[in-house]
């Protein structure tokens, strides 16, 4: 059986080098997918940063912990309170210590994320001078890296307000921060909140000096006390995400293209099966023979997919790290269980594509077999019809039932990346009894312009019905995917920005211009002193609740002034009223487990401190933008990172003018109410998108290989009946035209299906975001679907046309006489 096997390969070489290159690809890039979703489950072992030269490091706790039926669960807080004076002077009791401070510095040529440190905690990282000298007097300030040089002038804003610093010195960069080194007694003006203290002292001679409610840190535990010590997981986080998706979208496109790609080569030889089963094969001898030829090309085809994932992985890493989607560290590991995923997942789906298809050629009668051979009179099985629907109600079942149940989970991710696969395999199950008619609808006008050509690519469309609907597979799952994708983002983006405008009723809002970054209190102070003008400051913080009883969850929350903010927007209250906010209760929406007005939640505040707060107003769930509201009194240090200003009608103008000089002077960023949501609500962030492209580039690129892998496939197939339009008069270009309109029209199929099932997801966002109250328009990325669909067309005339135009190079007669 394995010699009869390896003869019909070689016979039919085309046909299975088209399996082989469409597996290869595939379980590469479940390779590489997978290799580099591997890559994020573990961060970088890294110690202490900043102050790895303390032998103890004391801060305030900055974690929530709580006994559960299940352990203790921990959680970390917002803003954990800073080192009281009493504590640091315990603690200077005890031996040498050093008070740490950080705050955040902006001005012209400094970093976004800029920060100020005492000089003292410069020799704990440790930083040492590369040029110029320590500073010694207010605005003198050490640099660190080059991009400002000793003798440079710079006018930042820092929380106190403006500040003339002059660069005196620099220090290499430790590569975590940008950071700027003030003299001790200028930080502590600056920041007098002490946020962490160095001790030359024994642990245990510090524990008991500070007591409870503080963080006593040693050895790699120090790195608690660096800036974001969880920037590499948190990093790692959204990698992990992206990488996911990619991997669950590549692994379904790899395994729809190939098993599609195997089933139709399979199909491709029914002329042959019905010639073993005239010879005498038993159809138990036909099926082993096309298993054994299938378990051939999915070993080495697997083989070489993983050694082409092994190859492209650490190109990917490499690509995602330069274009910002990864940290710049993001290597791959040394895991090999990705490798034997791809290449089992390889050659089961090789065994599985050849599954039915191999039934049904040994199951029919020679006689039966070599007539059916001539046409598709039966397109699809009883079986097919059964999976089919099984499958396509599944998808919108599913979907209909996430819109009744819970409209918000439509808008994640995960669901509207997964939901167009179950509709993309629905529809390709069909796709052979939607060929006809959609073939019909399309080629209607064509078949009537004078010439045959029309009419030919309509008939023979129709006629090969497994053909169509296998050449159709890639580019209905490149629309579909293209579609849903790009439009549900930018759909989401757009709703997104649509419920801010309308909840924004400010005339300007005012930030530090970094995401999170504490503004001027000058310019806070400033704004509340200009006549005619509402000030509504906002402080960002978080609430940690301990839902049902066994998880920690941390909802964003803003600490507001009730009457002022009620000026400057309208929030989609559904129950209760902002008004009737104080210091004892909270403002929550739909998502809490408990949303009854009146009702009382025991939360954890941003400082850790626990309260049992009345619910005072309930607002709309919405695309999630709209969290938790509290006083101010309940935000304790946090800072004030946005203001909304409403401004009266009369000296309007004086008092915007009045605004936007304090700003310029407090280094502030204000814009109209409008421009800051188009700045802070784009369609999709550049990350977003640029993931977003990685996932369909990947998918569509392979798509796009599989799409003039089968074509080629197909036109091979096909000498026979090229060679008998020769005979009958048909001219060489004639023909090619007729094979190249042929390509066109099972592109258009395709994009039509796939239109379909964007169209169905697209719907079902949109739905979603009515029942969450939230409407607005579909965006539906035309640019890229034409993008796609032309791309596809080419790729299918060039595919179809030039295997065609070699074999043509061939006389007539000597196609015709040709064996299969």
């Amino acid at each position: 059986m394995l010699k009869l096997a390896l003869q019909g390969m070689r016979t039919r070489w085309v046909t299975f080098i088209g399996s082989f290159i469409a597996l290869a690809l595939g379980v590469g890039l479940i390779a590489t997918t997978g290799l580099a979703l591997a890559a994020t489950f573990s961060a970088p072992d890294r110690g202490p940063e900043r102050l790895v030269k303390a032998p103890v490091v004391v801060k305030t706790s900055d974690l929530v912990r709580v006994d559960t039926p299940i352990g203790e669960r921990t959680q970390t807080i917002t803003d954990p309170a800073p080192v009281p004076v009493a504590v640091t002077a315990k603690l200077a009791a005890l031996g040498r210590t050093v008070e740490d401070r950080t705050f955040p510095v902006s001005g012209p040529g400094l970093g976004e994320d800029t920060v100020g440190h005492p000089w003292s905690v410069a020799a704990l990282t440790p930083c040492t001078l590369t040029d110029g000298r320590a500073p010694e007097a207010r605005g003198e300030v050490v640099a660190t890296g080059d991009a400002l040089r000793p003798g440079t002038r710079v006018q930042a804003a820092t929380p106190r307000g403006p500040e003339e610093i002059t660069v005196v010195g620099t220090v290499a960069s430790a590569g975590f921060e940008n950071a700027l080194f003030f003299t001790d007694a200028e930080a502590a003006r600056i920041s007098p909140d002490v946020d962490a203290v160095a001790v030359h002292a024994p642990a245990d001679r510090v524990e008991a000096a500070v007591g409870a409610g503080f963080d006593v840190l040693t050895g790699d535990e120090r790195r608690r006390a660096d800036p974001d010590p969880d920037r590499d997981e948190e990093a790692l986080v959204s990698v992990n995400a992206l990488l996911g998706t990619a991997a669950g979208v590549t692994g379904f496109v790899s395994v729809f293209v190939v098993a599609s790609t195997f089933s139709f080569a399979v199909a491709q030889r029914r002329r042959e099966f019905g010639l073993l089963r005239t010879a005498g094969a038993t159809p138990a001898q036909v099926r082993r023979m096309v298993f054994t030829e299938a378990f051939v090309i999915g070993v080495l085809a697997s083989a070489a997919g993983c050694r082409l994932g092994a190859a492209g992985a650490p190109r990917l890493a490499a690509w995602m790290a330069d274009a910002g989607i990864a940290p710049a560290w993001f290597r791959i590991g040394e895991q090999t269980w990705p490798l034997h995923t791809a290449f089992w997942t390889g050659l089961f789906v090789a065994l599985s594509g050849v599954v039915v298809s191999s039934w049904r050629a040994g199951r029919v009668g020679p006689t039966e077999a070599l007539r059916e051979s001539a046409i598709d009179s039966r397109a699809m099985p009883v079986s097919r019809w059964l999976i089919g629907g099984a499958v396509l109600a599944t998808g919108l079942g599913l979907l209909s039932l996430a819109l009744l149940d819970s409209p918000g989970d439509v808008l994640k991710r995960k669901t509207y990346v997964t939901q167009p696969m179950l509709l993309i395999v629905g529809f390709a199950l069909f796709a052979p009894v939607l060929v006809t008619p959609l073939t019909r609808l399309l080629t209607w006008l064509p078949a009537r312009l004078p010439g045959a050509t029309g009419m030919l690519a309509r008939e023979n469309t129709s006629a090969g019905v497994r053909r169509t609907a296998a050449v159709a597979a890639p580019v209905i799952i490149t629309v579909a995917l293209a579609a849903s994708l790009m439009g549900t983002t930018a759909t989401i983006s757009e709703a997104k920005a649509g419920e801010a405008r309308e909840r924004i009723t400010a005339d300007l809002v005012a930030t530090a211009g970094g995401e999170g970054r504490a503004l001027p209190e000058a310019f806070v102070r400033r704004a509340r002193a200009v006549p005619g003008v509402t000030v509504s400051a906002t402080r960002s913080t978080g609430v940690t609740v301990l839902e049902e009883g066994v998880a920690l969850v941390t909802s964003e929350a803003e600490a507001v002034d009730p009457a002022a903010h009620a000026a400057v927007s309208h929030l989609p209250v559904v129950a209760g009223r902002l008004a009737d906010l104080d210091d004892d209760s909270i403002v929550v929406n739909e998502e809490w487990l408990t949303t009854k007005v009146g009702d009382r939640v025991s939360v954890w505040l941003g400082d850790g401190r626990r309260a049992d707060l009345r619910i005072a107003a309930v607002l709309s769930t919405g695309t999630g933008g709209n969290g938790v509201y509290l006083t101010e009194r309940n935000a304790a240090g946090a800072p004030v990172d946005r203001v909304d200003l409403a401004l009266s009608r009369d000296g309007a103008d004086t008092a915007a003018a009045a605004l936007g000089a304090a700003a310029k002077a407090t280094g502030v960023q204000l814009l109209t109410g409008d421009r800051w949501v188009e700045v802070h609500y784009p369609r999709s962030s550049e990350n977003t998108r640029l993931g977003l492209w990685m996932i369909l580039g990947i998918a569509l690129v392979y798509t796009g290989i599989a799409l003039a892998n089968t074509l080629m496939m197909a036109t091979s197939d096909r000498v026979r009946d090229l060679a008998s339009l020769r005979l009958t008069g048909a001219t060489k270009g004639q023909v090619l035209r007729l094979v190249a309109v042929e390509a066109l029209v099972v592109v258009a199929v395709g994009a039509v299906l796939g239109a379909v099932i964007a169209g169905v997801n697209l719907l079902g966002v949109w739905s979603a975001l009515g029942l969450l109250g939230v409407w607005s328009d579909v965006v539906v990325p035309w640019d890229t679907v034409a993008a796609v669909i032309g791309a596809s067309a080419l790729l299918a005339t060039v595919a179809s046309v030039l295997p065609a135009s070699f074999a043509l190079r061939v006389r007539p007669v000597e196609l015709a006489g040709m064996r299969e």
